[in-house]
């Protein structure tokens, strides 16, 4: 039977890291809530769990935005171990962290968990180079739904190839296929997914008119044992008897899914159109539902979904591996709206209501607000 110092998610004073990626175009800033109420890692072991960090990785930051068609269409991916902050030390009940994740870092990017939003165009192609310098495993890079040959599909299992350490490996993809995809490492997939190797991979169509706002959301269910054994403690874990005990959005559980820099706050003014590109890179399905707006699915995994079969709703089930692009307009009473899975045990950090996989609808003319000020203390936010 597991302990409970190896069952639950690390918590301890760590310094905080301010993110400077922001996801869509931030006009200001946000949160919500109150509070009421495959192998060994290499590091050496805390046996008793509460002495101090079992890792000094650097932490992570928020994920980026890399435009392939601003870099040449080219880019390098690579592995980096680091730790991660679900909840971070000046939000109410933080720190709460992952001593050990495997980050993707894009070029010169920080390192982060999801990965870096790759966007490229409809008909063009790239070449995403995968440097496994930084790392000690073997990884691959799979992206669902884009073109590329069977060498390039990043599946050992049947391609039989995996880039090992020290190696690289070029992935020519083509944009067959526009829409909101997701990629992951495909070795080990059981652990190296688990242990953040996953991101949004965007393929614009050639028609592609922007909205107002555009936003990239992945979520993910994690059991913090597998974290707490790659980094040495002495968590029993096994895939089969998974156990998810944090939920996040964008690598961030609530209250700090709110903060402005660190966060997924959907900022918006009355009147935008809003895009939401949401995927779902767990292992558990998640109703996302949206308070106060009714939103039309547009595309689902890449596939524009035709007006006849359009309609207005509030919340979606999103299963594993799916991703959906919401449209919605800003036309509630300007206010602050949660936006957050329905699974309500989702919305918690190790049974801590509200956490976990929630966050918000900000409007801009509601941020001068005491209830906007009292959400800024309870996520971190100082600005």
């Amino acid at each position: 039977m597991t302990s409970n110092t190896s069952r639950r998610i690390r918590r301890r004073t760590v310094l905080s890291v301010a993110g400077t990626g922001a996801l869509g175009t931030l006009a200001g800033c946000t949160g919500l809530l109150s509070s009421d109420g495959d192998g060994d890692g290499d590091d050496e072991d805390d046996s008793d769990g509460d002495d101090g960090p079992l890792t000094d990785y650097e932490y992570t930051e928020p994920p980026q935005v890399v435009d392939f068609a601003e870099q040449g269409n080219e880019a390098t991916l690579r592995t980096v171990p680091a730790r991660h902050q679900l909840v971070t030390e000046a939000a109410s009940g933080g720190p709460v962290e992952l001593p050990e994740v495997w980050a993707w870092q894009a070029d010169d990017l920080a390192p982060s968990v999801p990965g870096p939003v790759f966007r490229m165009n409809e008909g063009e192609t790239v070449e995403l180079t995968y440097d496994n310098s930084e790392h000690n495993r073997p990884h691959t890079v799979h992206v669902h739904a884009v073109g590329k040959t069977w060498a390039d599909d990043g599946a050992p299992v049947t391609t039989r190839t995996h880039v090992k350490g020290g190696e690289s490996h070029t992935y020519t993809l083509e944009g067959t296929v526009p829409g909101t995809h997701v990629y992951h490492c495909h070795y080990q997939t059981h652990n190296h997914l688990d242990m953040g190797m996953y991101g949004i991979f965007r393929v614009d169509p050639e028609d592609y008119e922007p909205p107002d706002r555009e936003y990239f959301f992945t979520l993910r269910d994690w059991d913090s044992r597998l974290h707490e054994r790659e980094a040495g403690g002495d968590a029993d874990y096994s895939p089969v008897d998974r156990s998810p005990d944090t939920y996040t959005i964008n690598g961030r559980s609530a209250p700090t899914t709110f903060h402005p820099e660190l966060g997924t706050p959907l900022i918006v003014s009355e009147g935008d159109t809003v895009h939401l590109n949401i995927a779902n890179n767990g292992y558990e399905s998640h109703p996302f539902h949206t308070h106060g707006h009714r939103f039309t699915v547009i595309e689902k995994d890449g596939s524009p979904i035709p007006e006849s079969a359009q309609h207005e709703e509030d919340v979606v089930n999103i299963a594993p591996a799916e991703r959906y692009t919401l449209e919605f307009e800003a036309t509630a009473d300007p206010g602050i709206y949660p936006a957050h899975c329905h699974k309500v045990h989702h919305v918690t950090n190790q049974g801590s209501y509200p956490g976990g996989m929630a966050t918000a609808i900000v409007y801009e003319e509601a941020m001068e607000t005491d209830e906007f000020g009292e959400i800024m203390d309870d996520a971190g936010f100082e600005g």
